[in-house]
């Protein structure tokens, strides 16, 4: 998801900076992990009889507009009336960033990109992940896929894992490929300019809503948070917009999570212990039963997904604007998803939201190295060689993974938060219409729109929880601290 603005304000970038290393995040790469960029002259090749040659496919990666780090390509082979088979090629990252060098260290030791309004500082050289480690358009990569078959009731009745040389035909994005498929547009140049890949999509878009219409039965959370981006006109920040879903969003959500359950259960049959991504039940079920009973709704008094998500598709259909503050109040309260060490035979609570039992990370390895681990997990049990980590370093991956992914979240929010106390500098005194989106004992915090940003109830606080619908006055920002200070009023 590489879009970095063209020219970052120095201050944010400052703020940005500070925020990584006071976060226990490393802004930039060492000397040794330079010198070993600096030796990489090509993409890695092939050399295994094994890898098998699938450039012919019509692959085709699907993101953000100007994202560059492309980590999945998807394509679809109708085998019979009743089955598709449906492919998702990921990066071979392994194949060039091995355990223990300076990359990997480096990596290791972040575990995520990190992106903000001020610039995006990759887990990877980007040299790498945009590009020799990218499955860029037109490029040849060497890929690890994961092939299901999807029957018409949207089950996965067959599945195998494999390496494979790629070649991506089209890189698509979101927005214009979720007008398309909706038929609010019509088909981008990129679908266009490639003989049969408007069926492509469409078949894929028909199985990935198959799939999510069974997951929707399980108790799959049909969650639409809106996500601040930042908007850049001529270099300079101008707006925090919300980042919408749509149909392409939810293809590639679909055969992500598929992909990455049959990884977990490959896995698993193979012997290897993993890193399982969970959501336990959430906590805050209480507040959650009572946010529904001020809506004049019912939820049981034990936690079950599939009674959240019938009460979620209910206030969807009811109050449609007012479904994003919802959702944000729901994720809120769920809390935050972990990285946990699972043995083989091990139970394991699996993740509410998705409704999925078995389930890791394994679809970015250019971005997570969660993802990267699973990849190396699952090279290994190709080759039948025994597992490149030990228990105790999954455990102690699984905790630090879980870690960084947090602070990278603060710093993350941090400089938006900067971002939007210079959109609001001029604008004191001002009133906004709020929803509260935290409550305890360090404060009380609001989301407002235009811009989309949080701040902080410094005033008539008292009584507010998560879920509340506020009016607040601004009173006070400051852009090097990232604060956003609100009064509650009338």
């Amino acid at each position: 998801m590489n879009s970095s603005p063209a020219a970052p304000s120095s201050l944010l970038m400052n703020v940005a900076r500070q925020a990584m290393i006071a976060n226990g995040l490393q802004p930039d790469f060492d000397a040794a992990a330079l010198r070993q960029l600096a030796a990489i002259a090509q993409p890695a090749e092939a050399s295994s009889p094994d890898i098998r040659d699938l450039r012919h496919l019509l692959w085709a990666s699907i993101d953000n507009d100007n994202s560059r780090d492309l980590d999945q390509l998807t394509v679809a082979d109708s085998t019979s009336q009743d089955a598709v088979r449906i492919l998702v090629a990921i990066a071979d990252v392994d194949a060039m960033v091995k355990p223990d060098s300076p990359i990997d260290g480096h990596a290791r030791v972040n575990t995520t990109s990190v992106y903000t309004a001020a610039a995006i500082f990759s887990m990877l050289p980007e040299r790498l992940s945009t590009d020799l480690t990218s499955l860029g358009e037109g490029a040849e990569r060497l890929a690890l896929v994961i092939d299901m078959t999807i029957n018409a009731a949207g089950a996965i009745v067959q599945s195998e894992v494999y390496r494979a040389r790629v070649l991506n035909r089209a890189k698509l994005a979101y927005n214009a490929v979720g007008a398309w498929l909706t038929g609010g547009a019509v088909a981008p140049a990129g679908v266009a300019a490639v003989a049969g890949m408007d069926q492509q999509l469409r078949t894929q878009d028909r199985l990935a809503q198959s799939l999510r219409a069974v997951r929707r039965a399980r108790g799959a959370l049909d969650l639409e948070t809106i996500e601040a981006q930042p908007v850049f006109t001529a270099g300079v920040l101008s707006d925090l917009r919300p980042d919408e879903t749509n149909r392409a969003k939810q293809l590639i959500e679909e055969f992500m999570v598929a992909a990455n359950g049959v990884t977990a259960e490959y896995l698993a049959a193979k012997g290897f212990s993993s890193l399982r991504r969970v959501l336990r039940t959430p906590e805050r079920w209480d507040r959650i039963v009572a946010l529904a009973a001020a809506l004049g709704e019912q939820l049981p008094a034990e936690a079950s997904a599939p009674a959240l998500n019938a009460f979620l598709a209910k206030r969807r259909q009811l109050a449609p604007a007012l479904y994003p503050d919802l959702s944000l109040s729901i994720v809120k309260l769920l809390g935050s998803g972990e990285y946990v060490l699972n043995k083989p035979g091990q139970a394991i609570e699996g993740h509410f939201g998705l409704a999925v039992l078995d389930y890791t990370h394994s679809t970015a390895p250019n971005r997570r190295f969660p993802d990267l681990i699973t990849q190396r997990l699952l090279k290994a049990a190709l080759t039948r060689q025994v597992s490149p980590y030990t228990d105790a370093d999954l455990q102690e991956l699984a905790a630090h993974c879980t870690l960084q992914e947090h602070n990278a979240a603060k710093v993350e929010r941090s400089v938006n938060k900067s971002a939007a106390a210079s959109l609001l500098a001029s604008r004191i005194g001002a009133k906004f219409e709020a929803i509260v989106t935290g409550a305890s004992d360090k404060g009380t915090w609001v989301r407002i729109s235009a811009p989309t940003t949080e701040g902080k109830v410094v005033k008539g606080f008292e009584g507010l929880d998560v879920g509340d619908r506020v009016r607040v006055m601004l009173l006070h920002t400051d852009i090097a601290r990232g604060f956003i200070d609100f009064a509650r009023t009338k």
